[in-house]
């Protein structure tokens, strides 16, 4: 099939999509709040998680009848290091009856042995005297994000879903992504991710967000919602109420976002309004202040304000409320400890708390929130509470028509991922998100480059070898993804010396170091007649002042397909009109403030 062919894409049937992505209610059947109803079911009869009784009345039975212990497991959402689960998850599973377990990034390149992992898991789960399954989650967002590696598509991403604007992209990039996860037995994807691309220093949003604006957004996040519970995994939107407007990493820190109710209201909760009257299962909660709206620095994952008061209350959520990690500084800065953390995310409405390691068997985390449980009515009733909606939301998920199956199908693994259709739709996806932000030189035939000597200068093998493959193999300067200052001026002086003996360098910038490697090389060929062209990915505010580049294309991730359509667009397969997904004026703003 050829690139021009893939490149197509039939139109009518993005209405369609757009309907099904935001009203179906068979896609987004709703995870209510169980209500507290009384449990007819006699004690005297032995029941589990696949007995035939009504949701509501099976998730309060099942929870009259845990222990302390099995009830705040059952909120608990644990991740592992390795290739295989530890034993002491395993341990947690089956004698602590854990409710949830997360796939981290540093355990996923033998994508079988994940499937195994979850297999062992599940089974462990389902060993237990009330066969309770869990859920089993991970972050694939698509572009940078994408936790299960191995042989899993590597998308191009949010910031190209809106580049190219059309709600499909979003639709199917969920879709296929959520395939790949099924079939390892992943049946929850953190995504998508609905923060807006409001501050231009962030790189830890940036290309995950898909706009600046903020119906745009929710547009978009529904439609890849959608596209996810259409094969069978739970969405999940984040980072409530929105990570976009700083450039912090509440990995390391506690973000503090200083805007009021009002702004927030017009602009940061209107993606999430688009998604719970979508009906999205589950929102994330994100460690973020706002301390014009909740005073104390306290963390929206942490704020009863923010998650019963605003997001039940006023929004009318109804789903599952999952913290963000609860070992990232973000959360334990705020309260000095994570067993305090944990106990002020329960009583803040959050019904699955996450931790990215596996606790220790007497951690304080667990003995600190068991004792309140024995001591404090108050707060036994919130465990008790996110418990029952816990329980209720997987009878309602696991005992629906199209559930991800408990035990993933190994044999069938080869087959299933990466899908069979995903590389041309990404491909496809790729091309109609690269934007020609300036086209001096475009495109640049290779028939007519092949009397030039061209250098390619990156980071990245993917676009060495897409450069190689229509320029008749150039040369070559590679230089790494991070360097200090000092680092940067020596690869600048080295790039520009080399750049001489050059006709055409295609450079790749893919983050500030790059842009200051890049810029300082370019400052120093200045006046000697060459061919400057530049490819960008994820955040495209690194080059947009690149004044003196002749041709700047934006592809938005470092994907084996935005490559592959980056260099296809600049070698003139096909004529890129990608739209730019950021707020120009407010771009200007912010340097003229700088």
């Amino acid at each position: 099939m050829s690139f021009l062919h893939k490149i197509r894409f039939s139109h009518k049937i993005l209405g369609f999509i757009l309907f099904f992505a935001l009203f179906s209610p068979s896609v987004f059947a709703p995870f209510s709040h169980a209500a507290s109803v009384k449990a007819s079911i006699p004690e005297s009869e032995r029941i589990d998680f696949w007995s035939d009784y009504p949701h509501e009345e099976l998730a309060e039975a099942l929870c009259s009848r845990m222990s302390d212990e099995e009830l705040f497991a059952q909120i608990l959402m644990f991740g592992w290091a390795g290739q295989e689960a530890s034993p002491l998850l395993i341990r947690w599973v089956s004698e602590r009856k854990l409710g949830s377990v997360k796939v981290f990034g540093w355990n996923t390149d033998d994508i079988v042995q994940v499937a195994q992992a979850v297999t062992l898991l599940q089974q462990k789960a389902q060993s237990d005297r009330f066969k309770i399954p869990l859920y089993v989650a991970t972050d694939q967002e698509g572009g940078p994000i994408r936790h299960v590696k191995g042989r899993t598509s590597d998308t191009p991403g949010n910031l190209a879903i809106g580049a190219a604007a059309y709600p499909a992209d979003a639709w199917y990039s969920g879709y296929y992504i959520a395939k790949e996860l099924r079939a390892l037995g992943i049946n929850m994807n953190f995504a998508p991710t609905v923060d807006l691309y409001t501050n231009f220093d962030s790189s830890v949003i940036g290309s995950r967000s898909f706009d600046h604006d903020p119906h745009f957004s929710g547009i978009m996040g529904a439609s890849f919602a959608a596209g996810c519970m259409a094969a069978g995994v739970i969405p999940t939107a984040k980072h409530f109420p929105g990570h976009g407007d700083t450039g912090a990493d509440s990995h390391g820190k506690l973000p503090v976002i200083d805007i009021d109710l009002q702004t927030m209201r017009s602009r940061e909760l209107i993606p999430f309004e688009y998604l719970i009257r979508a009906h999205i299962p589950a929102v994330m909660s994100g460690h973020l202040s706002f301390p014009q709206i909740v005073e104390g620095n306290k963390p929206a994952s942490l704020s009863g304000f923010f998650l019963t008061d605003l997001l039940r209350g006023e929004m009318g959520f109804d789903g599952l409320i999952i913290t963000d990690d609860m070992m990232m500084n973000g959360a334990t800065s705020y309260t000095g400890a994570v067993s305090a953390a944990v106990s002020l995310a329960v009583e803040a409405g959050n019904d699955i708390v996450i931790s990215s390691t596996t606790a220790q068997w007497e951690e304080p985390m667990w003995r600190h929130n068991i004792d309140r449980m024995k001591t404090d009515k108050t707060f036994k009733q919130a465990v008790l509470r996110s418990a029952k909606h816990v329980v209720f939301s997987k009878l309602k998920y696991f005992k629906s028509e199209n559930p991800v199956p408990l035990f993933p199908d190994i044999k069938g693994i080869d087959a299933a991922v990466p899908d069979p259709d995903a590389d041309a739709f990404f491909t496809a996806q790729a091309a109609r998100a690269v934007t020609p932000y300036k086209a001096d030189i475009l495109p640049y035939v290779p028939e007519q480059a092949a009397a030039e000597k061209i250098l390619a200068a990156g980071q990245f093998r993917d676009f060495f070898n897409e450069a190689g493959r229509r320029y008749n193999n150039p040369r070559q300067f590679y230089f790494p993804y991070t360097l200090d200052t000092a680092q940067i001026h020596e690869k600048a002086e080295e790039l520009a010396a080399l750049a001489r003996s050059f006709d055409t360098i295609i450079f790749c910038v893919a983050n500030d170091t790059s842009r200051r490697v890049v810029s300082q090389a370019a400052a120093r060929l200045s006046g000697q007649g060459k061919k400057l062209i530049v490819i960008s990915v994820l955040e495209p505010v690194h080059v947009l002042d690149f004044t003196w580049a002749d041709t700047i294309l934006l592809a938005y991730s470092y994907s084996t397909f935005s490559f592959r359509a980056a260099f296809s667009a600049l070698a003139g397969d096909f004529v890129p009109q990608g739209r730019l997904p950021l707020d120009t004026d407010a771009l200007k703003d912010a340097r003229t403030a700088h």
